[in-house]
Formats: structure tokens, sequence, C-alpha cells
């Protein structure tokens, strides 16, 4: 019987054969999905630098996400108590099991199957992660939002929403990220990473950043606190008088709001239909000359998970619809007219422009009136 033919350049490949060197071996397992934001970190002079900068303890339970093949994971065991890793993709999950499998650290690991904003995070006290880009600012949002916040989070991210983090009013990237973070934690810039150091290299480069939650936490609401950035970020070159007061899908629902808090501190209000119908668009049609170089700015912060629902809603029934509203509606206008003008005299001030202190007075005055945001 004649010999089977065999291909030019050696053995014939097979899904089973065995590669010849370690980075054969990674894309021999499977192949990379760059729209799950898999780019593996292959450099190990900068995984180990990222481990150093968490100044992990031995007795830390250490949160990775997205550990991919698992090169920032094994090092992360060598110094921490245990690792939870949240993975998408089945595929990597058993990588990086695989890859600890029959050592003493198998028993430290744990991997958790799902989708890392939407899975519960046990408890832990320091966050690692080569963060797949298109959860960036749902990540740090999560982060900052936990009852129980870690120690510090050593997070990789794109350069410019690095850069986000870090923004002060007036800046182009100034935005309700930069805000909600430099709120409730302090930032900082551990390094840059570039492209050449991941497999398959994304297109853009790195920066790895260390964000240390504050303790004690600032006394105030979280969702309170991010509901008005919502508000005052959707367009945030328009003045807050227009933010607030210039759509009347944010006046129906402070109205709302108003009308459960009146309800649980037994206020009485009047609800009697009045005669004007409100325009279900544009209450209020207001600063719409913008200055021109602000012009054509979008928002860096307004994706599509991050606007607001009832902006989504109004959007989706369109038109220029009349309905019935109540004289309460006329007192709310009136609350939110008093805290802009009379109470912080911030109606004419735009939300880029706008620090840190100017949101606590604003979201001061507006409790104080009896209108909230959570």
């Amino acid at each position: 019987m004649p010999k089977e033919k065999r291909r030019k350049g050696g053995a014939e490949s097979s899904p089973y054969s065995k590669p010849s060197t370690k980075a054969a071996a990674a894309h021999s397992i499977f192949k990379m999905n760059t729209d799950l934001g898999q780019h593996i970190l292959k450099n190990p002079g900068v995984a180990s630098a990222i481990v150093e900068k968490a100044n992990l303890k031995g007795s830390d339970h250490v949160l990775e996400i997205g550990p991919g093949t698992g090169n920032l994971t094994v090092l992360i065991l060598r110094k921490a108590r245990s690792v939870t890793a949240v993975e998408m993709d089945p595929r990597m999950a058993a990588e990086v099991t695989k890859r600890v499998q029959g050592t003493p650290e198998a028993n430290r690991l744990k991997v958790l199957l799902g989708d890392a904003i939407k899975v519960e995070y046990p408890p832990f006290d320091v966050c690692i992660s080569n963060t797949p880009y298109q959860i960036s600012s749902p990540l740090v949002f999560k982060l900052l939002s936990l009852p129980r916040p870690p120690r510090c989070a050593i997070l990789m991210f794109q350069r410019e929403f690095a850069y986000r983090l870090f923004a002060k009013p007036g800046e182009k990237l100034y935005s309700r990220l930069s805000v909600n973070v430099q709120m409730w934690a302090k930032v900082s810039h551990c390094m840059k990473v570039g492209r050449a150091n991941f497999n398959p290299p994304p297109q853009v480069e790195s920066n790895v950043v260390r964000i240390e939650p504050k303790n004690p936490r600032p006394q105030i609401s979280y969702n309170e606190w991010d509901g008005l950035l919502r508000i005052a970020f959707v367009r945030k070159n328009k003045t807050l008088r227009a933010s607030f007061l210039g759509t009347s899908a944010v006046v129906e629902l402070l109205e709302q709001n108003y009308k459960l808090w009146c309800s649980q501190n037994n206020v009485t209000i009047d609800e009697t239909p009045d005669e004007v119908p409100m325009d279900e668009t544009n209450d209020v049609d207001m600063d719409m000359n913008d200055d021109e170089e602000w012009k054509g700015f979008a928002d860096p912060d307004l994706e599509e998970d991050e606007v607001p629902d009832f902006f989504k809603t109004a959007q989706k029934k369109g038109g220029n619809r009349k309905k019935r509203r109540s004289k309460v509606t006329d007192v709310v206008k009136e609350k939110i007219r008093k805290v802009l003008e009379d109470e912080t005299q911030l109606a004419e001030k735009r939300a880029r422009m706008c620090d840190e202190g100017d949101f606590l007075k604003l979201l001061y005055a507006f409790n104080q009136e009896g209108i909230h945001f959570a």
C-alpha cells in the first residue's frame, strides 16, 4: 500500500496536533474574539508591573475581570489569598481553569462565567482587570456604586477613556464619568501600555490607572448623585436651565419623584388637571444657540446604555402629541426655577463648566425642595 502523501512544510496540522511553542499553543486553542475585547496581554513585564501596583496582601481576595488565558491570574495567585475571575467566554474560562489545574493555586481560584456588569460579585478587597474596552464605563460605575467598594482597583483602559477620569471642568473630555470618579475616589496614573504588548494588537494605546475609593465614603446617596449628573450631562454644553426645564421628559420625571416624596411625607398637593396642555417634546425651547466653538462636540460618555431611560422613552414616542397636566406640574417647575436661579444661581452655567461643589449645591437645594433623583 503506498504511503500517504504529506503536505510540504512538515506534518499535516489538525485541531489536536501538538504545537511547538507556547504562543502556538494559545493560537491552536481558539481564535481571539476582538468583538468581546479579547486582546491578551502578552508582555510578562507589564503584567508583573500591574500586579505590583496593586500592593496585594497575603489575605486579599482579588476580583479579576476578563482573565483571558490567565497571564495576570497566575501572578495574582502568587501574592493573594484567592482570586475570583469573571469571564464571559466559556473557552477562556476553561483555559484559565486548565492553566492552574493540578497546582496548589487551583483551590484558590474561582471562575464565574457571565457578564461582568450583570453578575453579582462576592466580597473582595482589590480589583485587577485588563478591561474589555466596551465595558469600561459601566464597570467603573458598578465598582463605585458597590455598598462595600474595594480598597483599590488597578484597571487597564483605552488611553482616551483613562484621560476622561482625570478631566477637569472646561476640558473637552470632562463628563459625568469625570465628576463621578473624582467624587467617590482618588484616581492616579500608573503606566502607559503600547499596542504591541497585546495579542492581537488593539487599534488604540492603553493606560493603567489606580482607583482608590474614598474612605469614609461621601455621606450622600450614590443613586441621587448619579441621577442628577445623568440629567445635567445628557447635553453638557447647554445651560442647566435648559437641561432641567427645557425638556418635558425631565420635568415629568421630577414631578413623579416629587409626588412620591409628598406621599411619603404626608404633604398635600393639588393634582387638579390644568387647562393648558403640555407639549410631549419640548415644554420650553431654551438655549438653542450654544457657543459655536462647542457645537458638534458629542458628550464622550453618552453611550447608549448610559442615556437615562426617560430620554429613551421620549425619543421613541416622538411627535408633538399634547397631554393634560396637573397643577402640580407648575409647582415642580417653579421649584426647579427657584433652585437654579435663587438658591444656587447656576441657571446660566453649563454642566461642562460645573465642578463637584456646584453639583453638591444643586443636589442639596433640590432635596430641600422635596425633589429627588433616585
